[in-house]
């Protein structure tokens, strides 16, 4: 098929899956309560990759979602399902793959301190989320970005200042999937059969801290932090323990609809491998690969949020951003990775879009090179792009 026809189909089978969620939203929506919110999300990706001849619309994620809230004790859960769909289309059925993103419970002391409970996410640099992009950065896939651990953190307002402490015992249970990075974190995780070079480690006992303050400088308001991060790497063919350290510094803030987020971060891993610790296994989302257990991550974001609404308030939120982010190995045979986006997001009635230009030099999620090896020795050394988008309806 030419790729005219396949941009064709694809657009058609894209309007298709976009025209099932519009007409079926409205009757998705659940509420239950004083406290609770019950809700989830539908969502549909569009994968477009010429170098690859890559050109796929399906069902990208169902999500299921609780949270609950009262004066004192407070809540939240959300389940994910995956499959058949691409890239999953190795699995027969939707659902074959699915796991737990969060699950916790808090108190809140007063407005200022409260403590969680359970599956939360680990304060480490920049809150929620290091980018203003949909497909996250680099940070995600070397192991600081969005990762949620189960055990408790103390989050405290003290006027400008915000405090957070965190120990977390282990990873996530495993969901249900044919790897055994069957996680929504990407964390450390023993290696896949197939993994040439994988090691098989675990993380217990992490601590981490976070300190941050808020800032105004030149009219741009936003806040500057520090955190620290050390837990334990016990390998199974060993049986020993190793240790990894981590530190960042990030400043994050916003003027007239114009918003920043910078971040410098330290990792250092020294598993105790029966053949040295230059690399170390990690996995989510169904997979696993190398990691190079030392490097330096860079990242930086812009983006610009438009305040008015268009087409009589069917389309608002309107915004326009850039990402790079970069994980620089220490060792030298090693070459960098990279990750490099350009995007736009808005609000289509009840409808969330997110279309995104996604570039990525050894990075293991774009660009066809090894999954496997391109966050540790490298893969493809040469910048590689797709086209991406997608399409969700949360309630």
């Amino acid at each position: 098929m030419s790729l005219f026809k396949h941009r064709w189909s694809t657009l058609f089978h894209g309007s298709l899956w976009i025209g099932l969620v519009l007409f079926s939203a409205p009757a998705l929506a659940v509420t239950f309560g004083d406290h609770w919110d019950l809700g989830g999300a539908v969502r549909v990706r569009v994968d477009d990759e010429s170098r690859r001849d890559v050109h796929k619309v399906g069902l990208d994620t169902v999500m299921l979602s609780a949270r609950y809230t009262s004066d004192s004790w407070i809540g939240a859960a959300r389940y994910r399902f995956y499959g058949a769909e691409y890239p999953y289309q190795y699995v027969p059925h939707f659902g074959d793959i699915r796991f737990m993103e969060y699950a916790w419970i808090g108190y809140r002391f007063d407005s200022r301190r409260q403590l969680q409970l359970g599956l939360n996410q680990v304060p480490f640099g920049l809150q929620p989320l290091y980018s203003s992009t949909f497909w996250e950065t680099l940070g995600n896939v070397v192991g600081m970005e969005d990762v949620s651990m189960l055990g408790g953190k103390y989050i405290q307002d003290a006027g400008d200042w915000n405090i957070q402490a965190g120990y977390y015992a282990r990873q996530a249970w495993p969901g249900h999937g044919t790897s055994r990075g069957s996680t929504y974190s990407v964390v450390v995780t023993p290696a896949d059969p197939g993994v040439v070079g994988g090691t098989h480690n675990v993380e217990r006992d992490l601590f981490v801290g976070r300190l941050t303050h808020k800032t105004r400088l030149g009219g741009w308001t936003g806040e500057a932090g520090l955190s620290l991060l050390t837990s334990g790497l016990y390998n199974y063919d060993t049986r020993r323990y190793g240790r990894r350290n981590a530190y960042a510094v990030h400043y994050a803030a916003s003027k007239n609809g114009w918003s920043t987020k910078l971040q410098y971060a330290r990792q250092q891993m020294a598993p105790r491998n029966p053949d040295g610790e230059q690399t170390i296994s990690v996995g989510g989302y169904d997979g696993t690969f190398n990691l190079a257990t030392r490097g330096n991550f860079y990242a930086g974001d812009l983006s610009y949020r438009f305040g008015d609404s268009y087409l009589g308030g069917w389309i608002k939120d309107l915004s326009f951003y850039s990402s790079y982010s970069m994980y620089e190995k220490s060792n030298p045979a090693f070459r960098d990775s990279q990750r490099f986006i350009l995007g736009t997001s808005f609000s289509v009635k009840f409808l969330s879009v997110y279309l995104e230009w996604l570039n990525g030099r050894n990075d293991p999620y774009i660009g066809g090179g090894s999954y496997a090896q391109s966050l540790a020795a490298g893969g493809i050394d040469r910048w590689r792009g797709k086209f991406y988008l997608n399409v969700g309806y949360y309630f």
